[in-house]
């Protein structure tokens, strides 16, 4: 990283290049979002937080606890609450995406809560060019994390094992970004449903 570039400019950059290399086309704010979001889990302590909060509250920790949680809060405290599930989904999913295929919880289940909860936020939100962001990332969600593994990783494919976690990735989540990569190193990809059917053979 070229320290004369502010971290600003630095992400700017790779989220330009990132959104021109998955040929997606969007509008600024939503590349103005992501930027943030890259500034802001450029401190790897927000990616956690203390189990209770300063009044000894049990804070939620799964997925699930968050989003059940979010439904049951007033207006504001349950947007910042879907805006955090969202925001830290999009960002594991994207950077943390091969380690999530050797968990129980994997890349595809980070995707459904995190699209639900930018969908949710986009109902709650005062901001209409928030909401029209929140929707964006609610409908194309796998597409975003393809943009952040990326940036996180421009060689992904590195051995046979990664070769093995990019086909499940491929299989289970339904990337371009994974089928370009296979096709890349010579490893032919079926139409995903006929991938799915022979994977269960």
């Amino acid at each position: 990283m070229n320290l004369l570039v502010s971290p600003k400019d630095y992400f700017s950059e790779l989220v330009k290049e990132g959104l021109n290399q998955r040929k997606i086309e969007t509008f600024p704010r939503v590349e103005s979002y992501l930027v943030d979001l890259l500034q802001f889990y450029l401190d790897a302590e927000n990616l956690y937080e203390p189990e209770h909060d300063e009044n000894g509250q049990r804070r939620p920790q799964t997925l699930a606890e968050m989003y059940l949680t979010a439904g049951q809060l007033e207006a504001f405290a349950r947007a910042e609450l879907l805006k955090k599930l969202g925001d830290r989904t999009l960002y594991i999913s994207g950077f943390f995406g091969d380690s999530l295929a050797r968990k129980i919880v994997d890349v595809d289940y980070y995707a459904d809560m995190g699209g639900a909860a930018y969908r949710d936020l986009a109902s709650v939100t005062g901001d209409e060019t928030l909401a029209q962001v929140y929707r964006v990332f609610s409908r194309r969600f796998i597409d975003y994390v393809d943009v952040l593994t990326y940036i996180s990783q421009k060689s992904l494919v590195q051995t046979n094992e990664s070769i093995l976690r990019l086909y499940d990735r491929y299989l289970k989540t339904g990337s371009e970004m994974a089928r370009e990569k296979l096709t890349e190193v010579g490893v032919l990809t079926l139409p995903l449903n006929q991938a799915k059917k022979a994977r269960q053979f």
